[in-house]
C-alpha cells in the first residue's frame, strides 16, 4: 500500500532503504560535561534505527563552542568527540539506517551570554541578549570549523552530514536581509549573503572528501518581514546542486516568525510541503519535505504526487520510534501518534530541560530499558508474577495504565462510569483546532481491543464490583472536575452559571454574551470554543499570565485565534463582586465594570475526583492514584505516571 514510501532512493553515493528521515532535533540530553555523546543518546538513536528509519540525523551538532545552541547538545568541534560518536555509529549500523549529523552554529539564537552574528542585531524572539558582529577573519575561521566538524563525522563513521542553513541560525542569518546589514563581501547582494554557505560547502569537500554526501536544510520562507523568501530559495537551490549538494531539505520559520518552525496542532498537516514542491521543480537532486507529516498515508501521497522525494519526521519519531516498521508491515493503527502539543519536545528544550514527549514517556529513558518498545514491556523484572488489576476511569491516564499493565502480562479490567473513553481530554478535543487530541485516545482505545482488555462503561467503581473482580491492585484514574470558587455575588447573580466542562460536553448551553472565569489552558480553550460559535466572550484571569501550562508554540496559535474572535482578555483580575448581569473587578490597577452579560462559565481550577478511595478500607486490593485524580495536571504527567506505575507491578 505504501510502495512509494518504502522504495529505496539514492542520496549522493548512498542507497537509502526508504523515504523516511528522522529529522535533526535538539533533544538536549545524552552528553557528558564535554558534550560528548553518552549511552543515553546512543540508546535513543538505536531504538529509532531499530524502528526502521531510512535516514536519521543527530541534532544540534555544534561546530564551535561559541555557537552551541543549547547546553546539552553534542559537539563536533574537537577530536575528543570522535570515539563516543564512533561507538554510537557502530551500534546503529546493524539496522541499515543511514546515519548523519546536522552541523550548525546558533549565531544570535545560541543560549550563550556572548552571541555572534553577521550583524549586531538581536534575535527577534525567544533568545535575548546583545549580539556582536563577526569579523571577516572570524567568519573565515568558522568556515574551517564546519569543514573540520564534517571530517570528524566522517572519521566517526557517519554516512553523511547535513548543514543547517535554516530556522534563523547563523547561516540563515547571513542569508536573510533582516539579520545581515553588512557592507563587505558577506553582505548586501544575494551572492554576498550566500558566500558564507558556499565557502562552507567547499571547505567540507576539501576536508571530508568530495565523495562524502552533504545535504543542506534551508528555509523555503522565513515568514519574517524583509526575510528570506521562496524566490530566494528557488534561486539558491540550483546553485547548491551545482556545488555538489546531495539533497535539499526544505523547512521554514525562525524564532519570532509568524509561522512557527515547530507548529502546533492548530497548523494544517503538511504545512511546508508546498515549499519543497516548488524547490523540487528547479533541481534534479532529492528534495526532502517536513512539517507536521504524521500519517504514513499522507507521506505516501506526497512522494507519489512528486511533491518531494523524501519525508522528514521529527516529533512522530519521538512519539513512536517504530513508526516506519509499523507502517511498512501494515500496522498503521498501532502507530502511537504525536498530538502536536509541543510541550515535551520544543517547550522543554527551550527551557533548557531534557526533551521528551507527552505521549511517549520513554523518550530519553531507552538506555534504562532492556529492549524498549520492541518488547512492549515497562521497566522491571520479567519474572514478576501475573496480577489482576482493576482500572477505574477510561480517561488518558486510565487507558494508558491499562495498556502498560496488559503489555507487561497482567490481567486488566477497566470500569468507567461514563458512556465512553476520553475524560476531559475528549472534551478538549472538541475545541477548534484541537481535534488531534483525539488521536491519542483513539490509539489507546484501539490498543485495548488489540490487547483484549475488557472495558465496562456506565459502571462506576463499587463494593460489589470489587467483590466480583477481586483485583490485586486498583488504579484510580477517575480524573478531576471544575472547582467552584467562592466569590461575592457569584451564586446570586441572574446570569446562567455553568462550568466549562458542561459547555464542552453539551449538557449546558451558554448565552450570547459570556464571561469565562479562568485564563489557564481550559479557560482559553472554552473561550475559543464559544467565540467560534459567534458569541461575545470576556476572559477573567486572576493570574499574571495566560495558559502557562501550555507550550509556548501551542499557546501562540491559540492566542492568535482569540484575536480573530470577539474575545477580550483581562489578566491580574481582582474581582470585587458579580452583579445581576455583570461583574466589577480591577485589572492591573484599573477598575472595570461589565454589564449586559447572560452567562458565567467557570473554568478556573480543577479538583481531583478520588472518593472511590474509601473502598480501600474494606478491600484486600492495593489502591494507586494517578493522573488528575492524584492532582489535576497536564496530559504528559498522566501518561508518564501510568508508565511508572505499571513498572511496579
Amino acid at each position: 500500500m505504501l510502495s512509494h514510501l518504502f522504495s529505496p532512493i539514492r542520496i549522493g553515493n548512498l542507497t537509502v532503504k526508504n523515504r523516511l528521515m528522522m529529522s535533526a532535533m535538539s533533544i538536549n540530553f545524552g552528553v557528558d560535561d564535554n558534550c560528548h555523546v553518552t549511552d543515553q543518546l546512543m540508546a535513543y538513536f538505536v531504538e529509532r534505527a531499530r524502528g526502521g528509519a531510512g535516514m536519521m540525523l543527530v541534532g544540534g551538532g555544534s561546530v564551535h563552542p561559541g555557537g552551541q545552541e543549547l547546553p546539552d547538545l553534542p559537539q563536533m568541534y574537537e577530536d575528543g568527540c570522535i570515539p563516543a560518536l564512533k561507538r554510537m555509529v557502530d551500534q546503529v549500523r546493524p539496522f541499515g539506517t543511514r546515519f548523519g549529523v546536522q552541523l550548525m552554529h546558533g549565531g544570535r539564537q545560541s543560549y550563550l551570554p556572548e552571541k555572534v552574528a553577521p550583524s549586531p542585531i538581536p534575535a527577534p524572539a525567544v533568545v535575548k541578549g546583545e549580539v556582536r558582529a563577526l569579523t571577516v577573519a572570524e567568519i573565515q575561521h568558522l568556515v574551517t570549523c564546519f569543514g573540520d566538524a564534517a571530517r570528524r563525522c566522517r572519521d566517526a563513521g557517519f554516512d553523511f552530514v547535513e548543514i543547517h542553513g535554516a530556522h534563523g541560525y547563523l547561516i540563515n542569518q547571513f542569508m536573510s536581509p533582516n539579520a545581515n546589514i553588512r557592507t563587505d563581501e558577506y553582505g548586501g547582494s544575494f551572492e554576498n549573503r550566500t558566500r558564507f554557505l558556499f565557502e562552507i560547502l567547499a571547505d567540507i569537500r576539501a576536508r571530508a572528501g568530495e565523495d562524502f554526501p552533504v545535504g543542506i536544510r534551508i528555509n523555503g520562507n522565513d515568514y519574517m518581514e524583509n526575510g528570506w523568501e521562496l524566490t530566494d530559495a528557488l534561486t539558491l537551490a540550483p546553485l547548491l546542486e551545482a556545488a555538489g549538494v546531495a539533497y535539499v531539505h526544505v523547512s521554514a520559520g525562525v524564532y519570532g516568525s509568524t509561522e512557527l518552525t515547530i507548529p502546533s496542532m492548530y497548523t494544517p498537516q503538511g504545512c511546508f510541503v508546498h515549499l519543497a514542491q516548488a524547490v523540487k521543480q528547479v533541481v534534479g537532486i532529492p528534495v526532502i519535505t517536513v512539517g507536521r507529516i504524521k500519517d504514513p498515508v499522507h507521506a505516501e501521497q506526497i512522494i507519489a504526487r512528486g511533491q518531494a522525494d523524501m519525508v522528514a519526521l521529527g516529533r512522530s519519531f519521538l512519539a513512536d520510534p517504530h513508526y516506519p516498521e509499523k507502517a511498512r508491515t501494515g500496522r498503521i493503527q498501532e502507530i502511537r501518534p504525536c498530538v502536536g502539543c509541543c510541550l515535551g519536545c520544543i517547550h522543554a528544550v527551550l527551557a533548557k530541560e531534557p526533551g521528551g514527549c507527552v505521549v511517549n514517556p520513554d523518550v530519553g529513558r531507552e538506555y534504562l530499558m532492556a529492549s524498549g518498545e520492541t518488547a512492549g514491556k515497562p521497566v522491571g523484572s520479567p519474572d514478576k508474577p501475573r496480577v489482576r488489576i482493576l482500572v477505574a476511569g477510561a480517561g488518558p491516564a486510565g487507558l494508558a495504565a491499562a495498556r502498560e499493565c496488559a503489555l507487561a502480562g497482567h490481567d486488566v479490567v477497566i470500569c468507567e462510569q461514563g458512556e465512553g473513553p476520553g475524560g476531559l481530554l475528549g472534551l478538549a478535543a472538541k475545541a477548534p483546532g484541537r481535534g488531534e487530541l483525539k488521536d491519542i485516545l483513539q490509539f489507546l482505545d484501539r490498543e485495548l481491543a488489540r490487547l483484549d482488555i475488557p472495558v465496562r462503561y456506565q459502571t462506576p467503581l463499587t463494593q460489589d464490583l470489587l467483590m466480583e473482580i477481586s483485583p490485586d491492585h486498583v488504579v484510580l484514574a477517575t480524573g478531576s472536575l471544575p472547582q467552584m470558587p467562592v466569590i461575592k455575588g457569584l451564586f446570586t447573580t441572574s446570569m446562567h452559571l455553568v462550568t466549562g466542562v458542561d459547555v464542552m460536553a453539551g449538557t449546558e448551553t451558554a448565552g450570547e454574551k459570556v464571561m469565562v472565569l479562568g485564563g489557564g489552558m481550559a479557560g482559553l480553550i472554552v473561550a475559543d470554543f464559544l467565540a467560534d460559535q459567534g458569541k461575545t466572550v470576556v476572559v477573567l484571569n486572576r493570574k499574571k499570565s495566560f495558559a502557562e501550562e501550555m507550550s509556548s508554540n501551542d499557546r501562540y496559535y491559540l492566542r492568535e485565534r482569540l484575536k480573530k474572535g470577539d474575545v477580550t482578555l483581562y489578566k491580574q483580575v481582582s474581582i470585587q463582586g458579580f452583579t445581576p448581569d455583570g461583574v466589577i473587578f480591577s485589572s492591573k490597577g484599573e477598575k472595570i465594570t461589565l454589564a449586559g452579560f447572560d452567562t458565567v462559565v467557570i473554568s478556573e481550577k480543577f479538583e481531583a475526583v478520588r472518593a472511590a478511595r474509601s473502598f480501600e478500607k474494606t478491600s484486600a486490593a492495593r489502591f494507586h492514584v494517578i493522573g488528575d485524580a492524584k492532582s489535576p495536571r497536564h496530559l504528559m504527567y498522566c501518561i508518564a505516571e501510568a508508565r511508572e506505575l505499571a513498572a511496579t507491578f
